[in-house]
């Protein structure tokens, strides 16, 4: 596996853990070790900056979807200091996924996230 192949899944690594964080402490930890202090966060419903503010847009998920998990689809796709990934939104409960969708992040000198463009593939009525 090449070195950049290599930063590409460790930066998504980071994501989803930032995701998947559950306590307000191990939120804020997972954010800081994912993503550059000025990093951003912009999807159809949401555009953030900084640590706290994409710790607050993942709390929001975690309270709008509670008992489901993001999980990575597929592989990671990267070139230069861009990446691309598919990922779902999946019930630890049953197994469903109402949400599913890809995306792209560009990565500063230390890997860590300047930037995620979110896309959504599959998202529930009324959400």
């Amino acid at each position: 596996m090449s070195e950049n192949t290599d930063r590409y899944e460790n930066a998504v690594a980071r994501y989803f853990e930032a995701w998947n964080a559950g306590a307000p402490e191990a939120l804020a930890k997972a954010v800081a070790a994912a993503w550059s202090v000025e990093g951003t966060y912009t999807d159809p419903l949401a555009t953030v900056t900084g640590h706290t503010e994409i710790a607050g847009l993942i709390a929001g998920a975690h309270a709008q979807f509670p008992g489901f998990a993001f999980r990575p689809l597929g592989t990671v796709d990267g070139h230069h200091d861009t990446a691309r990934f598919s990922w779902e939104l999946v019930s630890e409960t049953d197994g469903s996924a109402p949400v599913a969708g890809f995306d792209v992040i560009t990565l500063d000198a230390d890997g860590r996230i300047r930037s995620v463009l979110g896309f959504l593939d599959r998202v529930p009525a009324g959400a």
